[in-house]
């Protein structure tokens, strides 16, 4: 039976799920996977913690560098979060050719290229499947379950935090505020959101997701990121009504001309399988040029959710002989073939408030025109002083809808209240 010696570095959600997760399967994974998985050492300094996880004083670590010279460690889990203060315990863990196993989205998505490198020259792995999607399986999906395919497309709800609003704005007709502030009160939501609902998160996992699905780096700078704060209840109604839910979506593509990653809300059809996705879930859709389209659904956050990818990680580690690195030139840098498409094509959703005048449809549809956008659904709703119109087009370029807008805006017939991508 192989034998894993394994510290834990931080004690918060995932830490303390992991924690509990080894100490009590132990036996299982001894009896299933022929490896007995043992706690040798905790590093964290808060002992309410430490007490209420019942952790032997024996296993508790004062700094990183007991951690790094234990001979019986192989392998360390880093959980405490942040970027710089992980990076380095990260670092000294792989200098001393110890295994990682990260959940840190933040440190993998700046610092991917550098902790691989280091890991290959002092021969240590580095695992990362809960940095993604919590307990959703993604990323030992694309490296071994999907890999005999050239992925096509990615797109997914991998924030919880702002799927938790976005229903509870769609189910309960509540305003962004009152859906915030259920989701912080819910401890879905930090009490400084900006990381989920300026759709930080989600750009840097995706930048994780699209380079192993597309087999090169994908910088997390260039992942179009729009966040939630500006939605409003009455366009997810109007919506609605047309038969759509929004959705926080991270989107990837690659094709001939180019790769296309980006995170923004944007409506989806009622009918496709992410528009079910409730609550705080995630859920990744992925199409390949063989397998055609996939889903995986779970729980994208928690500690046993994500503490079980952490062990998930801890098991493929310790069953392999030889560390797994990444498939592509893994540099700070993108390749400098790889093109970023930033003028994607994409259905929109535009609410504007327009005046009670003769033919001010008709000059709306001629500035469309100008710019080869065309109308697939038009709604039009009275107001005191002229009328709400609601436009959905047909697929079209963002420059064009840009341009459109800012046209509209300048004249005297109409503003543009609202934009919404629609995906098809």
């Amino acid at each position: 039976m192989k034998k894993v010696g394994v510290a834990i570095l931080g004690l918060g959600v995932v830490g303390g799920g992991t924690y509990r997760i080894l100490t009590e399967h132990r036996e299982f994974y001894q009896a299933t996977q022929a490896i007995d998985i043992n706690i040798e050492s905790v590093l964290e300094p808060n002992g309410k913690k430490l007490k209420e996880l019942g952790v032997p004083k024996e296993l508790i670590a004062h700094n990183i560098a007991e951690v790094v010279c234990d001979p019986d460690v192989n392998l360390v889990v880093e959980c405490i979060g942040g970027v710089e203060a992980a990076r380095e315990y990260v670092l000294d863990v792989l200098y001393s050719g110890k295994t990682v196993v990260t959940s840190n989205k933040e440190l993998i998505a700046k610092y991917y290229h550098e902790l691989e490198r280091t890991a290959k020259r002092h021969n240590a792995g580095l695992y990362f499947e809960a940095s993604c999607v919590g307990g959703v399986p993604i990323l030992r999906t694309l490296l071994d379950g999907v890999q005999s395919n050239r992925i096509t497309s990615m797109m997914g709800i991998i924030n919880g935090t702002t799927n938790y609003i976005l229903t509870k704005m769609t189910e309960e007709g509540a305003s962004y505020g009152e859906a915030l502030r259920e989701a912080q009160r819910l401890g879905y939501a930090e009490a400084d959101p900006d990381a989920d609902v300026e759709g930080f998160d989600a750009a840097y996992k995706l930048s994780v997701l699209s380079s192993l699905a597309f087999h090169t780096k994908v910088p997390y700078t260039k992942v179009l990121r729009e966040g939630i704060t500006d939605v409003a209840a009455e366009d997810i109604e109007r919506g609605k009504a047309l038969g759509y839910r929004l959705k926080m979506l991270a989107i990837a593509k690659q094709s001939e001309t180019g790769v296309e990653v980006r995170v923004h809300p944007a409506f989806i059809k009622k009918e496709h399988p992410l528009a079910s996705v409730s609550g705080s879930n995630n859920a990744v859709f992925l199409t390949g040029d063989s397998v055609g389209d996939l889903m995986l659904y779970g729980k994208g956050a928690g500690d046993l959710p994500t503490g079980s990818a952490i062990v998930s990680d801890i098991l493929y580690a310790a069953s392999r002989s030889e560390p797994r690195y990444s498939t592509f030139k893994n540099n700070a840098n993108p390749d400098k073939d790889i093109k970023f498409v930033t003028d994607f094509a994409s259905a929109y959703y535009m609410r504007l408030s327009v005046t009670d005048k003769t033919g001010v449809l008709s000059k709306i549809a001629a500035i469309f025109g100008k710019n080869n956008i065309s109308i697939l659904e038009l709604l039009q709703t009275p107001e005191n002083d002229g009328a709400t119109v609601v436009i959905v087009t047909h697929e079209t370029h963002e420059a064009a809808v840009k341009n459109a807008v800012t046209k509209l805006n300048a004249s005297e017939i109409a503003k543009v209240e609202a934009v919404l991508r629609v995906v098809s």
